[in-house]
């Protein structure tokens, strides 16, 4: 992720939506355990502040120390830089250590991670039994009919400077690698689709656009997409300038835990089915059936024989 200066990580907190708490409260009645959760990529620490309620200790980590600097403090949340040069070794011993985690929730963030090295390290400090991962990210903003189209052909400006790993955000995580066990919310290609209702001004929607890492990742590039004549457009169509309006982002999530390995045990094979199956009445009644039929067929076999003679 793109790192944002004070001024920018500022008006990201102010636009950023706050997620809906029955979200945590439905996640966290599914983990079996509520010991330890890793809120990765917290940002301002929002999902973090979310998880605290649900589980007695809550990691939070990012590597952008400007959000940190403004994340939500709390005595059960302990915050952490995790610089890029950090090693799967390292990152799972700051976490907790392997099979120890009861809930990984990634919001709006897992699009900028290295998904090899993130699964990675996901799948080792995962509990094996009872635990899970959320993931989430929003990727529209629906505010007016005035506003949605201008905000539309901004996305569309927005192609030419996406990374393939933005557009996993833009398509709703529908083409997102995601290596782990539906348990009924969203899966790999299927996220769930959910609405997170906000309320924002114009000056913090303007805010917010240009902390947008599309439009950061374009600036780098010496494009500005959020210029004056687009500004003008947005105030425009807002109308009332002091006018705070109700808003959804259109989010999208996938839940899932660490697929089931099956063991030796699990592995009957077809012969030690029948033996069980002749165990039981069932099983002797078919066991019967079968030798009447043999006996027909033998019975049969000798006739015919009996007749070529």
């Amino acid at each position: 992720m793109t790192a944002l200066s004070e001024k920018e990580a500022k008006a990201y907190l102010d636009a950023r939506p706050r997620y809906p708490m029955d979200w945590y409260k439905k996640i966290a009645s599914r983990t079996q355990d509520h010991k330890f959760a890793w809120d990765v990529g917290t940002g301002n620490g929002q999902a973090a502040i979310g998880l605290v309620e649900h589980y007695e200790n809550v990691v939070a980590t990012d590597i952008n120390e400007a959000q940190l600097k403004r994340a939500i403090k709390h005595s059960r949340i302990s915050y952490h830089n995790t610089p890029i040069i950090m090693s799967e070794d390292e990152m799972v011993a700051l976490v907790g250590g392997e099979n120890s985690v009861d809930l990984i929730v990634a919001a709006q963030a897992l699009h900028f991670f290295n998904l090899t090295t993130f699964y990675n390290v996901a799948k080792r400090v995962l509990r094996k039994e009872g635990g899970l991962i959320a993931v989430w990210v929003y990727n529209d903003i629906i505010i007016s009919p005035e506003i949605d189209p201008i905000m539309k052909r901004l996305v569309d400006s927005t192609l030419p400077f996406r990374t393939p790993i933005m557009n996993l955000a833009f398509d709703g995580y529908k083409t997102l690698p995601f290596p782990f066990e539906s348990i009924g919310m969203g899966s790999e290609g299927k996220p769930i689709t959910q609405d997170i209702p906000h309320k924002l001004s114009l000056k913090g929607f303007i805010g917010f656009l240009k902390s947008w890492q599309p439009a950061m990742k374009a600036k780098e590039k010496g494009v500005e997409l959020i210029n004056e004549d687009l500004i003008t457009k947005f105030e425009k169509a807002w109308g009332d300038e002091s006018q705070v309006k109700d808003i959804f982002f259109k989010t999208h999530m996938i839940v899932g835990k660490i697929p089931e390995m099956r063991s030796e045990s699990d592995n009957v094979s077809e012969d030690s089915n029948k033996d069980l199956l002749l165990q039981t009445e069932v099983g002797r009644k078919r066991q019967a059936s079968e030798s009447d039929e043999e006996n027909r067929e033998s019975k049969k076999q000798n006739t015919s024989e009996d007749e070529a003679c």
